[in-house]
């Protein structure tokens, strides 16, 4: 790893794990320690946000330099020159997690039941930062996550779409982001790295019906580029390839090194998303099953009765 990078990475606060790997908590993380707080994918799907470790394999691994990232993105590399063992990033990922969570048991607002609960972590959200699909071992390390009864959820930007159909064991839920309507404003919005991102996007759609998991549509939205009305038949469009179980629109937040890209008035309110939203599933037929006001978040559902899966 870049020293450079990885003295930007520390600066924030993430726990760099071996080569290419990182450790960052979760802003929920904290508001469930200390003010009883949940995030939004405790509220609509029931993992605990405690026990939630926010993770990447591929932390400076990337196709795409999305304008929205809230990520550094000087040093973005597409390969990887030294492969980390899957058994050695989640143990160090774990251990790391532990360090960065010791600071809250003298806290007297604390939950000490949750703290206690929290260095055990039975939930990995494989997002953190990078494309997760370009690490070569990521079948294993879900296998090593699954063998400790630990859910997995993975995002992915959808343009590796052979490495999903070859991902084995799949994880327990996982996302596609599709932030843009058509290629105009992918192009734009996600300054790719590589030339046929798109078209492995659409790929990666026609596969996600084939794939023996939890299914989920994730759409960024940033107002003044990705979220005008007249885009809906578009994202429905996309979404009825995918045929998935959920989709998630949810607003774009003005955090990180986005600022240096975005304005707070590309922020959407949790009102535009709610629109957004009713308009999309009136087009596919989905029910708007949840919100979550102050994640700006609502969930659309094929099948409401199988949104959660309380651990």
């Amino acid at each position: 790893m870049n020293s450079e990078f990885k003295k930007i990475l520390e600066k924030q606060h993430y726990g760099i794990v071996g080569h290419h790997s990182g450790v960052k908590l979760c802003h929920w993380m904290r508001q469930s320690l200390l003010f009883k707080r949940e995030c939004y994918k405790q509220t609509f799907y029931g993992i605990k946000s405690h026990r939630c470790l926010q993770m990447t394999p591929s932390i400076n691994q990337c196709n795409q330099t999305c304008l929205f990232c809230w990520r550094y993105q000087g040093f973005t590399e597409k390969e990887f020159y030294e492969i980390d063992d899957p058994k050695y990033i989640l143990d160090k990922s774990i251990e790391v997690q532990r360090k960065l969570i010791t600071g809250f048991k003298g806290d007297e607002r604390c939950d000490q039941k949750k703290w206690k609960e929290a260095n055990n972590p039975n939930m990995l959200a494989c997002s953190l930062s990078g494309e997760p699909t370009l690490y070569p071992k990521l079948g294993e390390f879900f296998e090593e996550c699954h063998r400790r009864d630990i859910t997995t959820f993975l995002v992915t930007n959808g343009t590796n779409p052979k490495s999903l159909e070859n991902l084995d064991p799949l994880p327990k839920q996982l996302y596609v982001s599709i932030v843009a309507p058509n290629e105009e404003v992918y192009k734009k919005i996600c300054s790719p790295l590589i030339s046929d991102g798109w078209e492995k996007i659409n790929q990666t759609l026609e596969l996600l019906q084939s794939l023996d998991t939890r299914t989920v549509i994730r759409h960024t939205l940033v107002k003044g580029w990705n979220m005008d009305k007249n885009y809906i038949k578009e994202y429905a469009h996309l979404d009825e390839k995918a045929s998935p179980l959920f989709i998630e629109p949810k607003g774009y937040v003005f955090v990180g090194y986005s600022r240096k890209r975005m304005n707070l008035s590309n922020m959407p309110s949790h009102n535009g998303v709610y629109n957004f939203g009713n308009s999309l599933a009136k087009h596919l037929s989905y029910d708007l099953t949840m919100e979550k006001k102050d994640s700006r978040v609502v969930l659309l559902s094929r099948n409401p009765k199988m949104v959660r899966f309380d651990k």
